[in-house]
């Protein structure tokens, strides 16, 4: 079966847009031109798609127009989180024989012209929002979409499909804890222009933290927005300019940590004798790093499987109770926290 790779090089184009032609991405421009020899060329070369042009045939009463906001400003298809819980959004709808008639990334706060126009121009029934977006475009959803389905968010007035991320990081921090570690540090960011401090997996860390009657040095709580890059300059600067130097490190994510530890051992550090580190997703590099970083797996196919059965149970009957779906985690310990300290 012919892939990705054969069609842009048919075409002259790279991989990334092919993948957003086929996938009906409208966060990023091609040419009408470019699209059509995209889809010629998957078809001459028996590339099996979802174009918008070939639908199935699909009862009327059980077809629905489902669009996607993503609150993340990169590629969401180039994201090891999102992109499977893209992948089972957009998988439990295939079975269901529908597709998502958009996908939409908020990259600016306010900006929601163009979510606006999606919305209005595909007719959306039903609408899935991953992780907290700009507070004015979720309101405008809510108010204007017949149903709205969240994943990773909080609010009581709507189904949502997560995990329970602070207590999934008060585990990972006893877990540190247990093992001899006092002075542990946290790298993460807030909620769409929410307080850092507020943040779900930082409040459970500072509860295992403040159970176990141990401080938090503010100087090793570092706030890197969910960049990786900020992840690995602030943690070599910490690792730099303080003395007082943890012999942990909890990352909310599986990325950030991936970046610390380079900072770590570029600093000549051993891990996990000098420092240990614990990250949350349980991304498919986390088993491959150099060690094997612990994780806090998350069923992300899972999610997106369940979002998608909701929004369409939903959709089918409108529910007065807003069901809350939480997913079981589970830690995984590898070779990064392993080891007692004296």
């Amino acid at each position: 079966m012919a892939k990705l790779k054969d069609i842009a090089d048919r075409v002259g184009v790279s991989i990334s847009t092919v993948s957003r032609v086929m996938k009906n991405d409208v966060n990023r421009s091609v040419s009408d031109e470019t699209r059509k020899k995209i889809w010629d060329t998957a078809e001459e070369l028996g590339y099996r798609s979802q174009r918008p042009a070939k639908k199935k045939k699909i009862e009327p009463k059980t077809a629905y127009a489902i669009g996607c906001v993503v609150a993340i400003p990169q590629n969401k298809y180039n994201s090891p989180y999102f992109s499977v819980i893209m992948e089972g959004i957009e998988k439990q709808l295939a079975e269901a024989g529908m597709r998502l008639e958009f996908v939409y990334s908020i990259e600016n706060d306010g900006d929601i012209v163009q979510l606006q126009s999606l919305v209005k121009e595909h007719r959306i029934d039903g609408m899935i929002v991953v992780e907290r977006i700009d507070p004015e475009a979720y309101r405008w959803l809510k108010a204007n979409v017949r149903t709205v389905v969240g994943v990773d968010i909080t609010d009581p007035d709507i189904p949502v499909v997560g995990y329970d991320r602070e207590e999934a990081a008060r585990e990972a921090t006893n877990h540190l804890i247990a093992q001899g570690h006092r002075i542990i540090a946290y790298i993460g960011g807030a909620e769409f222009k929410n307080d850092f401090l507020e943040e779900k997996r930082f409040l459970g860390y500072r509860r295992a933290m403040t159970d176990a009657g141990l401080t938090i040095d503010n100087d090793w709580v570092i706030d890197v927005k969910w960049d990786v890059s900020l992840s690995y300059e602030f943690t070599k600067q910490a690792f730099t300019n303080n003395a007082n130097r943890p012999t942990a490190i909890f990352a909310a994510s599986d990325m950030m940590a991936i970046a610390a530890m380079r900072a770590a051992t570029e600093q000549g550090l051993r891990i996990p004798e000098d420092i240990a580190f614990f990250g949350v997703d349980n991304i498919e590099i986390s088993e491959f790093t150099s060690p094997p970083l612990s994780t806090i797996h998350v069923p992300k196919l899972e999610m997106g499987m369940f979002a998608v059965k909701l929004l369409l149970d939903y959709l089918d009957h409108p529910y007065e109770v807003a069901v809350k779906m939480i997913v079981p985690y589970r830690c995984i310990f590898r070779q990064s926290s392993n080891g007692k300290r004296e």
